[in-house]
């Protein structure tokens, strides 16, 4: 009875310190304040104002690296700006879902409560959590063949089939998809699988299912979740539809004889983000998180290192299924955070062609995301292929980045069978496909996000147009309708091969590298081709020795040292091991 008085005499004394703000209602989106007057449960995604830097990232030269600074730094932050809404959610018993990826999470209120949940002085502004859909093709037949001579059209018109002949065929790479699920047992893609060794399957760290309830655009009871074929938190790979089993397959599809993926010998992991198509942020934000660090089957001890190198997106999220200018901000923050972490996302531009200013939905308009438009096989833009300039927020940045097969696409679908398809869903596939061509080929790209879009922006077949969109000529390129052009990947490998080979004219040597430099919380040590115990000694100016720690490193490591609670000033680090003896300085504030 005492620890129940002390916390609900802890509980008044924090409403009165952060409640009662005068303004709270500038912090929700309209949507969200138009639902505030009505009497009823709010879904709502919650943003908070502290955001992690994941800068220094980038000057990290391993993908491994960059995945661990990134994920340990927005761990971070999450956890101490969440904590009092956390603790006053779980007081009054709300349901919440946190993420990390971007500094926000879910939670659903009664309306009465959101004065008090705005006027946390944490939190940066609330947003309803609306509702996405894939991109559905805008054709779909069956196949009337299953085989196709051994390979399909978007394969040949990119030249994959070049890359295959020259050894590189996707090995060493993981592609991750999210979208209705997958059928993992379907023979043109279970070997594939990397939760499959031919034998048994382990879907730890290979599968996630985003879907905890039946979204009600479906029209189902919420009491009976066997309106899902897949149910709710399906243990293993499931479809819902069949859209993620097609798009899986013209990235890695293959049966002997019948190649129908771009890189057949590339490994995959997935998740499901949407309940029979539809989905909505929180579904959205909890896929990608995954990804950044996949989890156990439940959902324990997340390793950055079992990441995907290129996630394919052939889905979207429109103004009237939710998706606006207030929630625009926190999807863009975790598709950032994605590709600092060296992971490639390529997203399909969308089927609302052809028009400029087509390309209107997240994640494509973003400028982190790599969006992709759909050409036919006389190697032409789809009509239905949607055009830039990226108006919606006010950038007009030039979108899609390249283009790619996307019209008559023969694929696998559930059951076993095969069907074409035709949508901007096709053609990204084509591309995630190419970028596990490029880094088997060059393997030492991986993590190096922007070299790897270079590359393929740098090779794509310049295309042209008469259409004119927001005062930028069809006749130059990029344009608003192709972007750079249509991908080949052939040369995309000839190039990355000359980018490597350029880039290591000497053999690898030890290196540490330190950072961040003032460091407030955690310092880090990046320390490469080392192999062996090394010692870390940190000393204070008059020489005290304040910090000692042995490491074991084998390769490449990310070594932390927590530092919060040391004063301010200069301090002097040394790390030694075998052979091994480096030295320098850091300012602490």
């Amino acid at each position: 009875m005492k620890k129940i008085l002390l916390f609900l005499f802890f509980s008044l004394a924090l409403s009165s310190i952060i409640f009662g703000q005068s303004g709270w209602k500038t912090k929700l989106a309209p949507k969200v304040l138009t639902e505030y007057v009505e009497d009823n449960e709010l879904d709502l995604i919650v943003v908070f104002k502290d955001k992690a830097d994941v800068s220094v990232a980038k000057y990290l030269s391993t993908k491994s690296a960059k995945g661990r600074y990134v994920y340990e730094a927005l761990k971070a932050t999450t956890q101490s700006s969440q904590k009092n809404v956390m603790a006053w959610a779980a007081y009054h018993h709300y349901k919440t879902k946190s993420f990390y990826i971007t500094n926000a999470l879910q939670i659903k209120i009664p309306a009465a409560s959101l004065e008090q949940l705005a006027s946390f002085v944490e939190v940066k502004y609330i947003s309803n959590n609306g509702l996405l859909r894939y991109h559905e093709p805008v054709e779909k037949y069956p196949a009337l063949l299953r085989g196709n001579e051994g390979k399909e059209w978007g394969i040949d018109t990119i030249n994959a089939n070049d890359v295959w002949a020259l050894g590189y065929t996707g090995q060493g790479v993981v592609v991750g998809g999210e979208d209705t699920g997958y059928d993992w047992k379907h023979p043109a893609i279970q070997p594939k699988y990397r939760g499959w060794d031919g034998t048994t399957a382990d879907h730890n760290y290979n599968w996630h299912d985003a879907i905890h309830e039946l979204n009600p655009l479906n029209g189902d009871s919420t009491s009976n979740p066997l309106n899902n074929p897949c149910g709710l938190d399906s243990p293993e790979p499931c479809d819902d539809g069949s859209h993620g089993t097609h798009t899986m397959g013209t990235m890695v599809g293959s049966t002997p004889g019948d190649t129908i993926g771009v890189a057949p010998d590339a490994r995959w992991i997935g998740v499901r983000n949407m309940e029979r198509g539809w989905g909505k942020p929180s579904t959205y934000i909890e896929g990608f998180e995954w990804f950044l660090a996949p989890t156990d089957l439940n959902n324990q001890n997340p390793d950055p290192d079992k990441s995907p190198d290129v996630i394919n997106n052939s889905w979207g999220c429109p103004p009237n299924e939710g998706c606006d200018l207030s929630n625009f901000g926190v999807m863009q923050d975790v598709v950032a955070n994605l590709k600092a972490a060296g992971i490639v996302v390529v997203v399909s531009a969308g089927n609302a062609g052809s028009g400029c200013g087509s390309i209107d939905d997240p994640a494509a308009i973003f400028e982190e995301s790599f969006s992709i438009g759909a050409t036919r096989s006389n190697d032409t833009i789809a009509n239905f292929s949607s055009r830039g300039g990226v108006s919606i927020d006010g950038s007009f940045r030039t979108k899609p980045n390249v283009s790619a097969p996307g019209v008559g696409v023969r694929s696998c679908t559930p059951g076993g069978n095969y069907q074409f398809f035709s949508g901007t869903s096709m053609a990204g596939p084509h591309v995630a496909g190419a970028v596990a061509l490029i880094l088997s080929a060059a393997p030492e790209l991986k993590g190096q996000v922007d070299v790897i879009e270079d590359i393929l922006e740098q090779t794509a077949i310049p295309k042209y147009t008469d259409q004119e969109c927001d005062s930028i000529p069809g006749s130059i390129v990029p344009n608003n309708t192709y972007g750079y052009g249509r991908i080949d990947v052939l040369q995309a490998v000839k190039l990355a091969l000359k980018t490597v080979a350029a880039n290591d004219i000497e053999k690898p040597k030890t290196t540490v590298t330190s950072f961040p430099n003032p460091v407030s919380n955690t310092l880090y040590f990046d320390v490469k081709e080392f192999n062996g115990d090394i010692l870390i000694e940190i000393f204070d100016v008059p020489g005290k020795l304040i910090y000692s720690s042995k490491q074991q490193v084998a390769g490449d490591k990310l070594v932390k040292c927590d530092f919060q609670h040391e004063s301010t000033g200069l301090y002097f680090y040394k790390i030694t091991g075998q052979q091994l003896c480096v030295a320098g300085k850091f300012v602490k504030n």
